[in-house]
């Protein structure tokens, strides 16, 4: 009895009228979920791989997929239990177009990629790693902007091979495993299954004579020095990026980047939230009774501020445009000041008499309100 051809839209869990993008999304989905590298040692898993991936080889070539849903072809009724194997590309392939992987073959394209049955890992140019490192600022630097003096430590390619690894004289050899591909693939039935070289680690070639300053790794570890500028505006734990000035990447790839974390000391007298910056002003007792002029302190100096008649305590008064400037050149924040009354330790005598007077003329209970619901008069 043939064994049943399976439904590639039931292997993916989409409907057959699925969209090329809804098809995509499953696909990667359980792509992910059952790929062997993460299943180490699960032969079910493996099949379960197989089998979506060949489903998504179908389903998402507009040819393959119209000759599957007319029964054509290799899908002709009696045309075998399963797939054609010639329908669909390499288990190598499969990979490749799920983890981006594919390049082209010696001679066919710039990265000298895969050669027959290869991934090309050996020749592509790749990106240096990306560094981080703190600096740290004063709350005025933080503001205005300033130049930093930074020291890394990171790696560069050895001066002595000049990053290849090999004694001065000699040059690395194709590795006779892989003859330079830097993969190796294992056929399982109709799939064939790449990975890394075991030999060469994936690089194409092995040193014979290492290098003695680098040990045959072709870097070595430095203090790499520079001056960096730091933008107006930032905070504390700000992550300025400097592009181009991480790690020197491999094979002609481009440096990563470098990331600079600000930590910025506190200010005794500004303090940053948000976009905006809080300054406390105290006051007097008889400021906020009658109001007052007042001089208080700015990111780049001074300025008075009228006190209103009866300022409470905790009242805010703002001064747009005063404050930080923004990243990126969008203008600059706002200072707000809290004011705040300050009460006298102790009284003298002449001090305590002007509170006494002052009482006698100050007239109202404001905790009446308690007992009242709210009302200043209690009502029959």
């Amino acid at each position: 009895m043939a064994a049943t051809k399976p439904d590639l839209y039931k292997v993916l869990g989409v409907g057959r009228n699925a969209s090329d993008a809804e098809i995509k999304k499953a696909y990667r989905r359980l792509a992910r979920r059952y790929h062997p590298d993460t299943n180490a040692g699960d032969r079910a898993a493996e099949e379960r791989f197989k089998e979506i991936s060949a489903a998504h080889d179908v389903l998402s070539d507009p040819d393959k997929r119209r000759a599957y849903d007319q029964g054509t072809g290799p899908f002709a009724a009696g045309g075998g239990a399963g797939f054609d194997p010639n329908a669909f590309g390499s288990f190598s392939d499969i990979l490749s177009n799920l983890f981006g992987r594919g390049g082209a073959g010696p001679g066919g394209g710039p990265t000298g990629g895969r050669g027959p049955g290869g991934t090309g890992s050996r020749a592509r140019p790749q990106r240096g790693r990306d560094l981080e490192t703190e600096v740290s600022l004063s709350f005025q630097e933080a503001v205005d902007g300033t130049q930093a003096s930074l020291a890394i430590p990171t790696s560069m390619p050895c001066e002595t091979c000049h990053g290849t690894g090999a004694r001065p004289g000699t040059s690395p050899i194709v590795c006779p495993v892989c003859q330079g591909r830097g993969v190796e693939s294992q056929g399982q039935g109709f799939f064939s299954i790449t990975q890394p070289c075991s030999r060469c680690g994936g690089s194409g070639t092995i040193v014979e004579s290492p290098c003695p300053t680098c040990g045959g790794s072709g870097a070595r570890r430095t203090i790499k020095r520079l001056r960096v500028n730091i933008p107006a505006g930032v905070k504390d734990g700000s992550r300025v990026r400097i592009a181009g000035k991480g790690e020197p990447g491999a094979n002609g790839g481009p440096p990563g980047d470098l990331f600079v974390v600000t930590r910025v000391t506190p200010s005794p007298v500004f303090r940053q939230v948000g976009e905006r910056i809080e300054v406390e002003v105290p006051l007097t007792v008889v400021e906020a009774l009658q109001g007052a002029t007042v001089e208080v302190p700015t990111l780049t100096g001074k300025k008075r501020l009228r006190i209103a008649p009866g300022t409470r305590h905790g009242a805010v008064q703002r001064l747009r445009g005063e404050g930080a400037p923004r990243l990126g050149g969008k203008g600059r924040g706002d200072i707000h000041y809290r004011f705040t009354i300050e009460l006298p330790r102790s009284l003298n005598a002449e001090q305590r008499e002007a509170v006494e007077r002052l009482a006698q003329v100050m007239n109202g209970n404001p905790r009446e309100r308690l007992f009242t619901g709210g009302r200043t008069e209690a009502t029959a």
